[in-house]
């Protein structure tokens, strides 16, 4: 007993607290256990309520004893073109600062805290969104907390002065890191829909920062935080409960800015242009230490794609899937996409490809699907025309394995994000300010499952037509004219040699 220590007195658990009593039977004492079971689809779908002032409230039921909840303003950077670019920015970093009833930022945090709570405020193109996790006992306290945000936040001078210095941070931040990939979505972006919608800048221009100020964010949220462009939405809660909470809180509440009638909505449609952006940088320095990142050229090719309201949205987000790719250093078997086009085609026979990534914007009204391309600046030339050619065998034959992997790779990826409860609640809540009704899982998996060879040839094949949208940045010494880019991704045989001898 000496040698084992306290270990030789311990007792450990074993079947002798409750003899006799079987495997099989509950334990005398103990609390009956409750587990989630489904009861049958209709608990589970979103209900939508639309309130007297035009606010939209939509919750989704979920088992569980923490609640998301938030509220989706219809209000954007693609909304700016009347004011100065850069206030969805700022919106965005001043929200869950101090309100009319929170004297603080700190005061929100506190109170969020007796409920076990977090809270997020994230601005996009077309939407800007503020979230709350917390307990659901506490769903009164949130909404209040929301509603008094989104109406009746400060904006000290203080705070926009703070706001400013966290913004040229950010910028100064986004120029020096060393993965581009959100400076050449922003660019990407600018070429397809130059100085329209979604093409204007998502981040504050350096040159704004002094110009924002209370009146000018006063002047913005009269016209579009208005109750009938917002949504209520909350996951794991009760929809009658939710409701009552939005009609206290957020039924004719006077919001700080006054009643008055700002400008005029801006109902501009997106105007695909394509064209070229370039950025000459210096990329050899980027990340510096042990292990450097070697001195890369980036490249984005774009082409326009679809609305997310459209029947072909589906199409595109399988042919997004089947395409694929990723980094060259990328671990992992098939399940990490490792048969996409992108790995076959490119990464495995391009040992010098550092990497060849899909991505597809969607939008309400417009979409733009676009490959992101990475190597040595001495390859930029053979790099373009590789990323080209992979454009133009999108129209040619799609395999029926291919096809089949890409549909369940595409609904795997789907229903696992929606195992999160703030992504439900992000789908809920954008595909009711865009709809007024929401999709569920097995409606999109259904349709996922109806795409064939012949609709991902269609919708290609429509996208061939438009210009191309080229994003470049690095040593663009090699880069081949925009000219170049649009005849080789116009070539309709799309055999090599036309496209060696337009890029040679």
């Amino acid at each position: 007993s000496r040698r084992c220590g306290l270990a030789a007195g311990r007792s450990y658990s074993g079947g002798g607290a409750y003899p006799g009593v079987s495997l099989t039977c509950p334990l005398p004492g103990v609390p009956k256990a409750v587990f989630a079971a489904a009861e049958g689809r209709e608990r589970f779908e979103t209900r939508v309520t639309v309130l007297e002032n035009g606010l939209r409230v939509a919750s989704q039921n979920k088992f569980g004893q923490f609640c998301t909840v938030g509220i989706l303003v219809n209000s954007g950077s693609r909304h700016e073109a009347k004011y100065l670019s850069g206030i969805s920015h700022f919106l965005e970093k001043l929200a869950f600062s101090s309100t009319a009833q929170f004297g603080s930022k700190d005061e929100i945090l506190l109170t969020l805290e007796k409920h076990g709570g977090i809270c997020d405020c994230q601005a996009s193109r077309d939407t800007i969104m503020y979230a709350v996790s917390a307990d659901a006992r506490g769903l009164d306290t949130v909404v209040n907390l929301l509603a008094d945000v989104t109406l009746q936040p400060r904006l000290s001078d203080e705070e926009i002065e703070m706001t400013r210095m966290a913004i040229r941070f950010e910028l100064e931040d986004l120029n020096m890191r060393p993965d581009p990939e959100p400076l050449l979505t922003e660019m990407i972006h600018a070429a397809a829909f130059r100085d329209n919608t979604v093409g204007l800048n998502r981040f504050c221009p350096v040159e704004n920062t002094d110009k924002i100020d209370r009146a000018v964010l006063h002047s913005y949220l009269s016209s579009y935080y208005t109750p009938d462009r917002m949504v209520l939405a909350g996951v794991g809660i009760e929809h009658e409960h939710l409701v009552e909470c939005a009609r206290k809180h957020l039924l004719g509440v006077q919001p700080v800015w006054g009643s008055g009638q700002g400008r005029p909505v801006d109902r501009s449609v997106a105007q695909y242009t394509g064209g070229i952006i370039k950025v000459e940088k210096d990329m050899s320095d980027v990340s510096l230490g042990p292990t450097p990142i070697p001195e890369l050229t980036h490249i984005m090719i774009g082409l326009e794609s679809c609305s997310f309201l459209e029947d072909d949205f589906i199409p595109f987000a399988v042919l997004n899937m089947m395409m694929g790719g990723g980094g060259s250093f990328s671990a992992g078997g098939p399940g990490k996409g490792m048969f996409t086009r992108l790995y076959l085609n490119v990464l495995n026979r391009h040992h010098w490809m550092y990497n060849a990534t899909s991505y597809h914007h969607s939008y309400e009204d417009t979409g733009l699907l676009c490959i992101h391309a990475s190597a040595d600046p001495k390859q930029v030339r053979e790099m373009v025309e590789i990323i080209t050619r992979e454009f133009i065998l999108m129209a040619g034959a799609v395999g029926e394995v291919e096809l089949e992997r890409a549909k369940t790779q595409l609904k795997s990826m789907l229903m696992m994000n929606l195992e999160s409860r703030p992504v439900i609640f992000e789908d809920v809540g954008r595909q009711v300010l865009a709809t007024n009704t929401r999709k569920l899982p097995h409606e999109l998996c259904a349709l996922i499952s109806q795409v064939k060879p012949t609709d991902i040839k269609r919708v290609v094949t429509k996208m061939l037509h438009k210009k191309p949208a080229v994003a470049a940045l690095g040593d663009l010494t090699d880069l081949p004219t925009y000219e170049h880019i649009q005849a080789a991704l116009s070539s309709k045989d799309g055999r090599l040699p036309r496209l060696y001898r337009l890029f040679r």
